[in-house]
């Protein structure tokens, strides 16, 4: 082969290897002009237009065709960059003890469509994740749109590589059950191409709010959230979700900050699982939990509408203390540059930021030398987000493979 023709397969091998490179920048926001994405990859002028223009093929983003400088500024204008808002989409679910809700996510983290539901959540996986597929469907049907995967949330550790929901507590499947394969079936039952994923809902959150929300530019990220019951957390590092050596990794429900405290579904007393979760804050508040809503509704309505009864008000305090003191320990340990919160901790740290984060501060070593930036979460269902991430890697990592 001549020196010419080995030159353009290089280059070509090199455009390929940096599509997946290029889409995830552009899908993460960190790349909106098409100078910056040459830049952030390193390559010529040419070859990131090369690159931006397959993607664009591909229907993956769009560039826009006349870029206009801003006012003021001297040099050639770059060309925008943007995913495309008719693009493809994945399906993505969340199981929760309440229900479930079903979207059609974009690149960009973007909701294109959702379902909530209302389910009374049964023992059988198969029943529940049917109703979940099937709400899935009636989305997609409606919306037109290519799917290219799928990903679920579930609340409970999964176990790797098998998949398994190791420990559903607060739903009423067996330790064990075979979460990622039934949603599988599910999935290819319905008639939905692309593989199928699933995962822990707060692992999934952290990496939604580090890709698209509070967490996006952090290089080790703590996220700590409760929603209908109980407490999760996660750690992003460099980019990727730390889930340990068989996917168990962060279950910091169950730190003790109560020593001799409510008793926990683990077998222990006094856990934030127990102590900091939306029935802790109702308890606390002598508020006892109605038909009417989640448990994480009533605790946000409660917070919003009543702080100024000192019921409520002293039942968000003592839920912020125990929270510090759960996150300081996490601190001393992880070392995080920045800790996000979500559910009902967004709320508690809404109510009490200076409380919350000063328990934080006097409890950890390195908070009181120079201070963790404690935020509240960005999205509203970053879970399920998460889940679309999930679904959306694949593409991320190899777009002309995924996407045939």
């Amino acid at each position: 082969m001549s020196g010419k023709g080995t030159g353009t397969r290089a280059r070509l091998e090199r455009g390929r290897s940096a599509l997946g490179p290029a889409l995830e920048l552009v899908h993460t926001g960190r790349a909106p002009t098409r100078a910056v994405l040459t830049a952030e990859l390193g390559v010529t002028r040419a070859t990131a237009g090369a690159v931006a223009a397959e993607l664009e093929a591909l229907g993956l983003i769009r560039v826009d065709s006349r870029p206009a400088a801003p006012a003021g500024s001297q040099g050639r204008p770059s060309h925008r960059l943007s995913v495309d808002e008719s693009g493809p989409v994945v399906l993505a679910a969340q199981v929760h003890a309440d229900g479930f809700r079903a979207a059609l996510v974009g690149l960009g983290g973007r909701t294109v469509a959702t379902a909530p539901g209302a389910l009374v959540l049964t023992a059988d996986p198969a029943q529940v994740l049917g109703a979940v597929v099937d709400a899935g469907a009636a989305l997609l049907a409606g919306s037109g749109r290519r799917c290219v995967g799928a990903g679920l949330a579930v609340p409970s550790a999964v176990a790797e590589p098998d998949g398994t929901a190791l420990n559903p507590l607060h739903i009423p499947w067996t330790p064990g059950a075979p979460v990622r394969s039934v949603f599988a079936e599910r999935v290819r039952a319905a008639g939905i191409t692309g593989p199928a994923f699933t995962g822990n809902d707060v692992n999934l959150a952290a990496l939604a709010e580090h890709r698209h929300g509070a967490g996006r530019g952090a290089r080790h990220l703590l996220c700590v959230a409760t929603g209908h019951r109980g407490v999760g957390g996660a750690l992003v590092l460099d980019g990727r979700l730390h889930t340990g050596s068989s996917g168990l990794a962060l279950e910091v429900g169950h730190l003790t900050v109560t020593p001799d405290g409510r008793p926990c579904h683990c077998g222990s007393r006094g856990c934030l699982d127990v102590e900091t979760d939306p029935l802790a804050f109702l308890t606390a508040a002598g508020r006892a939990p109605g038909p009417e809503g989640s448990l994480l509704h009533q605790s946000r309505e409660l917070l919003r509408s009543e702080y100024g009864d000192p019921s409520v008000r002293a039942a968000a305090e003592e839920l912020a203390d125990r929270l510090g003191l759960g996150l300081a320990g996490l601190v001393n340990i992880l070392n995080p540059d920045r800790i996000v919160l979500g559910g009902l901790h967004r709320e508690l740290l809404a109510a009490e930021p200076e409380r919350l984060r000063a328990v934080v501060a006097d409890r950890s070593l390195w908070g009181r030398g120079g201070g963790v930036p404690v935020l509240p979460s960005a999205l509203d269902h970053n879970s399920l987000v998460g889940a679309a991430e999930l679904a959306w890697q694949p593409v991320l990592d190899d777009p002309l493979a995924a996407l045939g």
